[in-house]
């Protein structure tokens, strides 16, 4: 943003400290100062001239010999301008002076043979203006030969500043000089407001309605009566010009100057052309079209927040006004638009308009709610006095639910140790009350400070802080030659995802990195999507809600490039609303979760002379799962279940579980999923939630002595019904059997028709020992005969091979 030295210089007294201070300050403050521009070093050798005489030139035709006189000398000067003439007062380059456009220097030339001893300037050679159609003439009243720096009042200077996103409030020049005057001690003052209003009242002449007041908290407005539209006079216009801006009529350099000055976007409605003289705030309930100030047609999506008369829509709220209630030459009655909106609100418009202007660019960061009568009356005071209106008595202000200031508590001691240096009390105390923040609890060791709402980036102590620091200067810190600390236990929040991370490179699996960000389609394939507002394109409008299609999406890419053997992971955050959720209004909404998937396909042997080449199956992905879970010690506090019949993404699969809570699930993805990425083989993934791993405490390690005495081995099979499981089956043979039993498991699981229908066949693993003496064949086959008669009695199995 460009500001102006000499308009700062209104509100805050720096006329006595020199420009490059005042730039090392800002820029040291935080408030980068990118590029600057000091006209009296810029124009220094420019005088005012006048024209004596002119005369053709005697080879070429739109040339002219001038004299020019320079108030010591008569100079012959060639000049190509067609409208220069004799008796004017120009603007002279001297030789040896440096245009500023194009930074070239004037030398003796010689010009289709006659000579020339200098240039008579145009405005856009002096970048002044765009203007080149001509040279720049001058009033008579100025003094021949004279620096045009004091002639023309050509002594600003002008500073490009690079304004950080959370420093909305340093979008104009009170927000420039409120820093300024904090960083130099000096005094500061918002500019006066004397308004002589009207007899006419102005509730009688329009009304304001807010109906939606989440994205409009704030409308204010003032109305002028029987103005003159017209040029805007030297002194506007000098203003806007220095800092990039085109001067239009007096109206529209008003609400310009203003938004530069305090910060806050206005607009002026004719107020003849609003039906009813209302205004009212809305959002569309759907699609619609409009047309803007610059006679396009624009496509409005569904929530765009309006503003509207008593019959249509007149403007794009934050963004640009409509072509139905523009001020022209024949306007005589205004209202002055000043309002706060959602700055949510606005982005989202604007991105979706591909529309960004001036106000929509500071409505997005955040406009200062409590100044917007302030802005509306010193635009009604200017409008008034540039273009002879009456301002109608009284404001309409529609503000339902007032935006509070927040209160932030500043512990002195806090200041110290955080910045490692003592600032003195006072000192931090006048730091922040020339920001603007008010006492409203004081003590020897804390003060409570009431942040104003142009501040809204001051939330927490150590924001103040901050803002102490850089005030008071970071060229302040102390230079220490020796620093002491104390060495405790270092946490390393991220160790639990590099162990994850180390293990699944060391099983040989490549890590990937996928975009969090995925088109509906994928964010539907698990979880309870959620979108975003302000999507880049509808290939990433929603958060993923697991990492199965992103990985996905990476086995397709290799699979088309003729990577077809791979073996890959991922650590990554997801993303679900909550269930009975409609909209996510704050961080209790939704959950966020970070996970680890496994993703395998292809071959998982390539053929070589001494092995066959065997695919993938689902035994290498609980293989590769379960030395995953052994390396992080949780193997014996996880436990596994497996399913037959398939869900939303697999076939087949099995689960992980800690105290029945399922912590990860993985099986071969079905291949109606596969189709949707064009997948044509098959895919095994597991995805283990490492949010809740974290908080699983493994078993500590301790030494186990090898077993004295014999164990015994038996197994045996049985034909179960095909909704009997696995695991209520070991259960039950645990709770049926004696102590002698240590070890159940699962060893064959078949199904077939020649079982029976519904029927398939498991067999089991028993493992008998004791610690203390060994066992005879007489006790175990008594145990194991008894398990046979309870399992084949209470699931009514049938004992195979008998």
């Amino acid at each position: 943003m460009k500001v102006s030295l000499n308009w700062l210089k209104d509100y805050v007294d720096i006329g006595n400290i020199s420009i490059p201070e005042i730039i090392h300050k800002l820029t040291m403050s935080g408030l980068e100062v990118e590029d600057s521009i000091d006209e009296a070093e810029l124009y220094k050798d420019f005088i005012v001239g006048y024209v004596k005489d002119k005369k053709k030139h005697p080879n070429a035709d739109k040339l002219s010999i001038c004299t020019v006189n320079t108030g010591t000398e008569d100079l012959q000067v060639i000049c190509g301008a067609p409208n220069v003439e004799a008796g004017q007062k120009i603007v002279f380059a001297p030789i040896g002076t440096i245009i500023p456009n194009g930074k070239f220097k004037i030398n003796k030339a010689k010009i289709r043979g006659v000579e020339s001893f200098g240039m008579i300037c145009s405005e856009a050679e002096l970048e002044l203006s765009n203007d080149h159609s001509g040279i720049m003439i001058l009033k008579q009243e100025v003094n021949i030969g004279k620096s045009i720096v004091k002639e023309l009042g050509l002594d600003d200077a002008i500073l490009e500043i690079a304004i950080t996103p959370n420093r909305s409030d340093a979008l104009s020049h009170i927000g420039v000089a409120r820093d300024l005057a904090s960083i130099f001690d000096k005094g500061f003052h918002l500019p006066e407001i004397s308004i002589q209003e009207s007899t006419h009242k102005v509730k009688e002449l329009a009304s304001v309605e807010i109906i939606d007041k989440i994205n409009c908290p704030r409308y204010s407005a003032k109305v002028v009566q029987n103005v003159t539209i017209k040029e805007s006079p030297e002194w506007l216009k000098k203003r806007l010009t220095k800092i990039g801006l085109r001067p239009i009529n007096n109206i529209v350099d008003v609400t310009n100057f203003v938004m530069y000055e305090l910060g806050q976007p206005l607009h002026a409605f004719d107020l003849d052309k609003l039906e009813g003289q209302k205004i009212v705030v809305r959002s569309t309930e759907a699609e619609s079209v409009f047309t803007t100030l610059d006679s396009k047609e624009r496509k409005l999506p569904k929530g765009t927040l309006m503003i509207c008369d008593g019959e249509k829509p007149v403007a794009i709220a934050g963004v640009m006004g409509g072509e139905n209630s523009e001020i022209n030459n024949s306007t005589k009655n205004i209202l002055i638009e000043s309002a706060h909106f959602n700055p949510s609100s606005i982005r989202r418009t604007s991105k979706a308009l591909g529309l960004s202007t001036e106000a929509s660019y500071r409505f997005e960061r955040w406009v200062d709610p409590s100044a917007t009568l302030l802005a509306a009356e010193r635009a009604a005071q200017l409008i008034a006095n540039l273009g002879d209106g009456e301002v109608a008595h009284g404001a309409l202000d529609c503000y339902p639910e007032k935006i509070k200031e927040k209160e932030v508590l500043l512990r002195f001691d806090r200041v110290s140790k955080i910045l490692g240096y003592q600032i003195p009390k006072e000192k931090i105390i006048q730091i922040l009350k020339k920001l603007g923040l008010k006492i409203v609890f004081e003590s020897e060791k804390e003060y409570r400070f009431l942040v104003p709402t142009y501040r809204p980036d001051l939330e927490r102590e150590i924001d103040l802080i901050e803002e102490i620091a850089r005030i008071y200067g970071y060229d302040n810190i102390p230079t220490i030659s020796k620093i002491s600390i104390s060495l405790g236990e270092k946490i390393d929040e991220s160790a639990f995802e590099d162990t994850i991370r180390d293990h699944s490179c060391s099983l040989g699996f490549y890590e990937m990195v996928n975009n969090p960000l995925q088109k509906e389609q994928f964010a539907s394939l698990t979880g309870n999507k959620i979108q975003i507002l302000n999507p880049q394109s509808l290939d990433m409008a929603f958060l993923r809600t697991s990492l199965i299609p992103g990985a996905l999406g990476v086995i397709a890419q290799n699979l088309n490039v003729g990577e077809k053997d791979l073996r890959l992971f991922e650590i990554g955050n997801v993303f679900n609303q909550n269930f009975g959720k409609e909209e996510i209004k704050s961080f209790d909404d939704f959950t966020e979760v970070q996970k680890h998937i496994f993703i395998l396909t292809g071959r998982i042997n390539e053929k070589m002379w001494n092995t066959a080449e065997k695919p993938v199956d689902f035994y290498d992905l609980k293989g590769f799962v379960n030395s995953l879970i052994i390396k992080i010690s949780l193997d014996n506090v996880l436990n596994d279940s497996y399913y037959h019949n398939e869900d939303s993404i697999f076939d087949f699969y099995f689960t992980k579980n800690y105290d029945k809570e399922e912590v990860g699930i993985g099986g071969k993805v079905k291949k109606e999923v596969l189709k949707q990425f064009d997948i044509q083989q098959d895919v095994y993934c597991f995805e283990l939630d490492l949010t809740k791993l974290k908080k699983i405490k493994a078993n500590p390690k301790k030494f186990v002595e090898p077993l004295k005495y014999p164990k015994s081995i038996r197994d045996f099979a049985f034909i179960f019904d095909n909704y009997v499981t696995y695991e209520e089956v070991i259960k039950f043979i645990k709770k049926s059997s004696s102590e002698l039993l240590k070890s159940v498991k699962l060893f064959d699981l078949f199904e077939s028709e020649s079982l029976g229908k519904n029927k398939k066949s498991m067999a089991f693993s028993l493992e008998y020992f004791s610690e203390e003496r060994t066992l005879t064949e007489e006790e175990i086959e008594k145990d194991f005969n008894n398990l046979i008669e309870a399992v084949t009695k209470n699931f009514s199995a049938i004992l195979r091979g008998a």
